[in-house]
């Protein structure tokens, strides 16, 4: 092991405090803080979080610092991210 340890961020979750790894995905830090969904489906509501993990799916959508539909599995984590649940497409919102 070379002894080289990444630094620690903080960021929330539904308004509660998260601790990640730099360089670790949304969806790999709020599974390590043992969150297993985090969006709901538009049509009954069903939770969803890491399908695919890769991208492709958007099961693991979240709103990002106010931006819905953002694939937390494909975005590392910033200091002070504020993500949120996503309910159904993320653009509730807007209608109207």
């Amino acid at each position: 092991m070379s002894g080289t340890s990444k630094a620690t961020i903080q960021f929330s979750f539904d308004g509660v405090a998260l601790t990640a790894v730099e360089g670790q995905s949304i969806g790999a830090a709020l599974i390590a803080a043992g969150h297993r969904s985090w969006r709901t489906t538009r049509i009954n509501g069903a939770p969803r979080g890491i399908f695919c993990g890769i991208g492709i799916c958007f099961d693991c959508l979240v709103t990002v610092n106010g931006r819905p539909s953002r694939r937390a599995c494909l975005i590392d984590v910033q200091p002070g991210d504020v993500v949120v649940t996503q309910e159904g497409a993320g653009h509730a919102d807007l209608a109207g």
